[in-house]
């Protein structure tokens, strides 16, 4: 007779897997993330502790106690000024003690001059050395740089390393205040899977570099790659592991550097700082709206300027426009520095809101001065005007700034911080300004000074009052 046993035999565990790329998590093993696209990049996960272990993990003493929030020092949490006013101003007055701020940027765009001129500073200034650790370039190519920009100075401290316990034995020697790590993405953490690079790889890198940062009251720089869409490469949570987040923008053809905070625990996350690129290096622009103007002798048709808000900063900007030849079929419409959905409607209300602006088979061409870009809807007013002036051959005031919004009936619509805007205006000798209605200083009850500012209720209003300035 034969028994058969009751009891079942387990099946082992299916293992997990997970994309080294980006973190997605397949069901099974693919050669190409379906997530995405990158090849080889989908490795067998780790797996960690059981449920049923966690929930039995056993308290213990904690190392320091609870206190009173009263009782607590907030010294320690103050911002230590760079040295560099722009990057202070985007950073809440300074970086904290302590803290991890991770700065991205495409390549070339001048991330490593901008921290090698900030970690100067800070030797110079703070009282502790600074550590620059490259895993990109050798410490010889940094000091070129660095006779270039004259900023060597005895307590700037230089490492080429691609080893995080290189990275660690280099703190314990020099114990610097301040570390600059270029990049994250080149070191790798032994004793974990994967690539350099990697989501494994990566978090790994970041928390050490956190706990160490943490422990000993270092200010971190972590310098971080981007992806073809603008993107911090690697793990979405390596954003959320670091204090501050960073985004280093620019053009390569123009000399203007834009530092934008997304993420900020110690200060303001929307703060732009402005930077300028020359052949010696890169300083800070205090007042570079005047790289967005154009001075002319004479007043030229197709110009109208705006007042854009970067952050809470208000930058003054030209909007030129130039209306081509006309052509059979679709003609052109091209736009730098500028949103080119939002041109497109402001030519669509022109034609069909005003006269004598038959735009639908001409070729637009629309831009900004000075490398700038401008997507708020804020600007929308001054692109129509500058497309009106060209259109209609008519020449705007110099003195005139235009803000608003416009839609599609036609009606200009309010918009944000228009007595900062203003203000901005008044301060470079704009005399004339067009805004929405309830946005004057009747409205706001903000004085403009010498400024006499027009409120306007739709684009028609807009176009007479330009035209009336302009003969004056």
């Amino acid at each position: 007779m034969t028994v058969r046993s009751t009891s079942k035999t387990a099946k082992p565990a299916r293992p997990g897997y997970v994309c080294d790329a980006c973190g997605h998590q397949p069901p099974k093993w693919f050669g190409r993330c379906p997530e995405c696209g990158e090849w080889g990049s989908v490795i067998e996960a780790s797996t960690g502790p059981a449920l049923g272990a966690m929930r039995n993990v056993a308290a213990r003493t904690p190392g320091e106690p609870a206190r009173p929030i009263a009782t607590i020092s907030a010294v320690p949490a103050r911002a230590v000024a760079t040295g560099v006013s722009e990057l202070d101003r985007v950073l809440g007055g300074g970086i904290v003690p302590g803290s991890v701020v991770l700065l991205a940027g495409e390549p070339g765009v001048g991330k490593s001059t901008l921290l090698l001129d900030v970690a100067q500073q800070w030797a110079s200034g703070a009282g502790s050395p600074a550590l620059i650790v490259s895993g990109e370039e050798s410490v010889s190519q940094i000091r070129l740089r660095a006779e270039r920009m004259n900023t060597l100075h005895e307590q700037l401290y230089l490492a080429a390393e691609t080893d995080l316990a290189a990275v660690l034995g280099h703190l314990d020697a020099v114990k610097p205040g301040l570390l600059v790590l270029d990049s994250v993405q080149t070191i790798a953490a032994p004793g974990n899977d994967g690539v350099p690079g990697g989501v494994t790889q990566v978090r790994a890198v970041t928390a050490a570099l956190i706990a160490v940062a943490k422990e000993r009251n270092i200010a971190a720089v972590l310098v971080g790659h981007v992806t073809k869409d603008g993107n911090v490469a690697g793990p979405r949570v390596l954003e959320h592991l670091v204090d501050v987040v960073l985004h280093f923008e620019g053009d390569k053809h123009s000399s203007l550097r834009l530092v934008r905070g997304l993420k900020n625990r110690f200060g303001a996350a929307d703060e732009v700082g402005c930077f300028e690129m020359h052949e010696s290096g890169i300083a800070s622009l205090p007042d570079p709206s005047g790289l967005f103007l154009t001075r002319y002798a004479e007043p030229v048709p197709g110009t109208c300027v705006t007042v854009a808000m970067e952050g809470r900063r208000a930058l003054v900007t030209e909007v030129q426009a130039l209306i081509g030849a006309t052509v059979a079929g679709s003609p052109r419409r091209t736009v730098s520095g500028l949103d080119s959905a939002r041109l497109a409607m402001v030519l669509a209300v022109l034609q069909r809101r005003t006269e004598r602006m038959a735009l639908h088979d001409k070729e637009v061409f629309a831009a900004t001065v000075g490398g700038i870009r401008v997507v708020e809807p804020a600007a929308d007013l001054a692109v129509a005007l500058a497309v009106a002036s060209a259109g209609l051959n008519l020449s705007m005031s110099p003195r005139l700034a235009a803000i608003g919004e416009v839609g599609l009936t036609g009606e200009v619509r309010r918009v944000g911080a228009v007595p900062r805007r203003l203000a901005e205006a008044a301060r470079l000798g704009f005399k004339h300004a067009l805004v929405p209605p309830g946005c004057g200083p009747s409205s706001t009850g903000t004085p403009a000074g010498d400024m006499r500012v027009e409120e306007v209720s739709d684009l028609r209003t807009a176009l007479h009052w330009a035209a009336r300035l302009s003969a004056e």
